[in-house]
């Protein structure tokens, strides 16, 4: 892994790899909601390619955005304080976030408006071990490239906001795993640089360690497909143990390609979007941009705030070059 100081000297890079993994977190997050679709599933079967126009963003994009809105405002110095405010104009200003955006964002909005701060706005919340924190995290991970154990900081402050335990453990993991990708570590240091924030003892760590066993004793996805299914399965589909397993799952068999990940995750089942969100953030980060069709990026580089209004007004690659400007 370079360090911190190699990878200011590379603003190409840092470009690249910021711009990789926020647009492979966009794209995953579009080709799984397609790949799930019963149109989609009766036209093709299995979806390997953005059929529709423009964007299908759930609010594993827009938050994202809302996270990089944090970063950015706050020049990379994220505060719990620069959260909450973010939250409150841009969350808590919609009258509805819609079905797509999950239990513990509507609750965590309900909390903030009730006057609950975080972390008790996590805490006392619905379903807040789900991976809705750990979807919206990749800005995190792209400013504190090289530096995991600031990525896993910063991410504890983000996710706060609407998640406890395994699902803030889950984010700190995605955070650091990309804050390791972008800085050229390997398949293995990426994977072991963010399950050094989970305990080994927690429902997230026993998972993900379930996952990578069946990886290691199996060695290729396509051998492994039921098994892993079998293994990681839960009965809330957007478990973050579940999803974190599954996503460093398919990511170490797929040994971080982008396209082969990416679609891979979108016909995954189950939490589909999100799954195809964190594998296309963590490929992205460790190929970069050029090894994403450009097609892809064009098409879904302006989201069409389904969640959040605010995400409309936004070029994602634009938003992702700032975030990179905070490395350099």
């Amino acid at each position: 892994m370079k360090t911190r100081d190699q990878l200011s000297a590379e603003k190409a890079l840092c470009r690249d790899k910021a711009v990789g993994s926020l647009m492979g977190l966009a794209i995953g997050d579009s080709l799984g909601d397609q790949a799930r679709s019963p149109e989609n599933h009766s036209r093709y079967g299995i979806t390997r390619d953005l059929h529709s126009s423009g964007s299908w963003s759930t609010d594993d994009t827009e938050f994202a955005l809302l996270t990089a809105t944090a970063c950015l405002e706050s020049q990379g110095k994220l505060t719990l304080e620069a959260m909450v405010d973010v939250w409150r104009r841009y969350v808590l200003s919609e009258e509805d976030l819609g079905p797509k955006a999950g239990n513990p964002l509507h609750g965590a909005a309900e909390n903030l408006r009730r006057g609950i701060l975080p972390p008790y706005s996590g805490i006392d919340n619905c379903d807040n071990y789900d991976d809705g924190a750990a979807m919206r995290i990749a800005p995190v991970g792209i400013i504190c490239a090289g530096d995991p154990e600031r990525a896993a900081e910063l991410a504890a402050i983000d996710a706060c906001v609407s998640h406890a335990q395994d699902g803030l453990w889950g984010a700190q993991a995605i955070a650091a795993s990309i804050a390791v990708a972008m800085a050229d570590g390997g398949i293995d240091e990426i994977i072991t640089g963010g399950l050094a924030h989970v305990p080994e003892d927690s429902w997230l760590g026993r998972w993900v360690a379930r996952g990578l066993a069946v990886c290691d004793e199996i060695g290729d996805l396509d051998s492994a497909w039921d098994r892993l299914h079998h293994e990681l399965w839960t009965a809330v589909r957007c478990s973050n143990a579940e999803a974190i397993a599954e996503t460093y799952a398919i990511f170490k068999l797929t040994g971080g390609d982008f396209r082969s990940g990416v679609i891979a995750a979108a016909n995954f089942g189950r939490d589909a979007d999100t799954l195809a969100a964190l594998v296309g953030s963590l490929a992205g980060a460790f190929q970069g941009a050029a090894a994403i069709p450009p097609a892809w990026i064009e098409r879904t580089r302006r989201p069409i705030g389904r969640c959040l209004s605010f995400a409309a007004e936004l070029d994602i690659v634009d938003v992702a070059e700032k975030l990179a400007a905070l490395i350099v």
